[in-house]
C-alpha cells in the first residue's frame, strides 16, 4: 500500500504577500512587489521597487525593474552585475535627465538561507520571536552610467517563525508634518510597531500583517495617501494544510482505508462528490446534512455538512467551475458566492493542497445530457494542480486509489 503523501524535507513554507494603496489621486502605483518561486529549485525570489515620482511613468520604471531582477536572479546572474544592468537600461525622467527605481531583492529558500539586496529603498525589518534582529549588512559601492551608486546586501539565515518586512517610503514617510509625526512614521516607529502587533497576534499571516502596516500608513496620511503604500511580507512558519477528497476508490475494498487517510488528516479536509461523501459517512459512521444554503448566479448543487469536513460538495461539476475560478483569479477581486468559491476560499487559506482521489469510473460522467466540456475526475485534477502551483503559487500533491 502507498505511503500517504510523503513529506518533503522543506523545514518550513514560505509565505510572501504584499498589501498596497495608490497615491490619492492616481489610477496605478509607483510601487511594484513581484514574488515567484523558481521552477525546479526549492527557491523564492521576491523583488519591491519604487519609481520615481508616482502614476504611470513610475509604474514603468518600477515595474521595469521588479521584472528584470526577478529574471536576473532566475537566471543566477550575480547580483551586482544585474543592478547595473538594471539601472543602465532604465528610461531617463525627461524632467530630470535621471532614470531612477529603488530595489529590495530577496533571493531565499527553503533551508532558510537568503541573500538580501536593498538599492535606496527603507531598510528592511527582521522579527525573530517577535523582536527585532538587526543583521550585519555590507555597503557596496556600484559605478554605472548614471554615476555611484550604493546598494546593502545581507546574507543571512533564517528560521521557522521569523518574518522579514520590506516597506516603501510612502510607509516610513506616512504622516510626514503630522503632530505626532514631525518626521514621518519612521523606521523605529514601524519597528515598534509590528513587535508589538506580532507580540499580539503571533499567528498572524504574511498577508493580514501586511495589510494591517499598510492600513495604519494610510491612517497616518489621515486616508488620502500622499505617496504610494507598499508592504510586503514574508514569513516562514508551519504549513497549512488541505485536503481535497474526492471519487470512490477503485477498489470498494479500499473504502475503509481511504476513510481513515481523510479522517487522521493534519489539517483541513472537505470532501468533493456525492458519492465519496456518502462512503466517508458510512466507514466513519457520520451522517451527511444539507445546510439549505443556494449557490448564487451558479448552477452548482448546494452544498452539505459532514463532522470532520469543513464542507462537502457535489464533484465533477463543482470542481471545473473551481478550475474556472483559479483561471480568472485576482487577488484584489472579489470572490463570488457559490461552493467552488468556498473551496477556492480554503485554498487561499492553505499552504499545501492535498488531493485524495479516487479512480472508480462514474457513469454518470458520460451521461450525453451533460455538457461537452465535462472532464473526468482524473485529468481535472491535473488541470486544478497546474493551475493552484502557477496562479496561487501553492504546493500540490496528489495521491490516487
Amino acid at each position: 500500500m502507498n505511503e500517504p503523501f510523503a513529506e518533503s524535507n522543506e523545514k518550513f513554507f514560505i509565505e510572501i504577500s504584499y498589501s498596497q494603496h495608490y497615491k490619492n489621486g492616481q489610477i496605478v502605483s509607483g510601487d511594484t512587489f513581484i514574488s515567484k518561486k523558481i521552477k525546479d529549485e526549492t527557491r523564492f525570489v521576491a523583488v519591491l521597487s519604487d519609481g520615481l515620482g508616482s502614476g504611470i511613468k513610475a509604474n514603468v520604471l518600477s515595474t521595469l525593474t521588479a521584472s528584470m531582477a526577478v529574471n536576473y536572479r532566475e537566471q543566477h546572474k550575480p547580483l551586482v552585475e544585474s543592478l547595473i544592468s538594471i539601472m543602465d537600461t532604465l528610461p531617463k525622467d525627461s524632467k530630470k535627465n535621471i532614470a531612477y527605481a529603488t530595489c529590495s531583492i530577496i533571493d531565499i529558500d527553503y533551508s532558510g538561507e537568503a541573500n538580501i539586496v536593498e538599492y535606496d529603498n527603507p531598510e528592511f525589518i527582521l522579527l525573530r520571536e517577535n523582536k527585532h534582529i538587526e543583521p550585519r549588512k555590507k555597503s557596496i559601492k556600484l559605478d554605472t552610467k548614471q554615476g555611484e551608486r550604493v546598494l546593502l546586501n545581507s546574507q543571512l539565515m533564517l528560521f521557522k517563525g521569523d518574518r522579514l518586512i520590506f516597506v516603501s517610503d510612502g510607509v516610513t514617510q506616512s504622516g510626514l508634518g503630522m503632530r505626532n509625526l514631525a518626521m514621518g512614521w519612521e523606521r523605529s516607529k514601524v519597528i515598534e510597531f509590528v513587535s508589538d502587533y506580532v507580540t499580539k497576534h503571533p499567528d498572524v499571516s504574511a498577508k493580514e500583517l501586511s495589510k494591517v502596516v499598510m492600513q495604519k500608513a494610510l491612517h497616518n496620511d489621515i486616508f488620502k495617501a500622499k505617496d504610494d503604500i507598499t508592504c510586503a511580507v514574508v514569513y516562514l512558519r508551519a504549513p497549512r494544510k488541505l485536503l481535497i477528497c474526492s471519487g470512490p476508490p477503485f477498489d470498494e475494498k479500499q473504502d475503509s482505508y481511504m476513510a481513515e487517510l481523510f479522517d487522521k488528516y493534519p489539517g483541513k479536509r472537505l470532501i468533493s462528490g456525492g458519492t465519496t461523501a456518502h462512503i466517508l459517512a458510512r466507514e466513519l459512521n457520520r451522517k451527511v446534512t444539507g445546510d439549505g444554503r443556494q449557490a448564487i448566479k451558479t448552477n452548482l448543487p448546494t452544498t452539505a455538512r459532514m463532522e470532520g469536513a469543513e464542507l462537502v460538495t457535489e464533484g465533477i461539476l463543482t470542481l471545473g467551475h473551481l478550475a474556472d475560478l483559479i483561471q480568472g483569479f485576482k487577488e484584489d477581486q472579489p470572490i463570488e458566492e457559490s461552493p467552488a468559491a468556498e473551496i477556492l476560499r480554503l485554498i487561499c487559506e492553505s499552504d499545501i493542497i492535498d488531493f485524495l482521489v479516487g479512480t472508480r469510473i462514474n457513469e454518470a460522467h458520460y451521461d450525453p445530457t451533460l455538457p461537452v466540456e465535462m472532464e473526468i475526475r482524473r485529468n481535472l485534477i491535473r488541470r486544478l494542480k497546474v493551475l493552484i502551483e502557477d496562479k496561487l503559487m501553492k504546493k500540490v500533491r496528489i495521491k490516487y486509489i
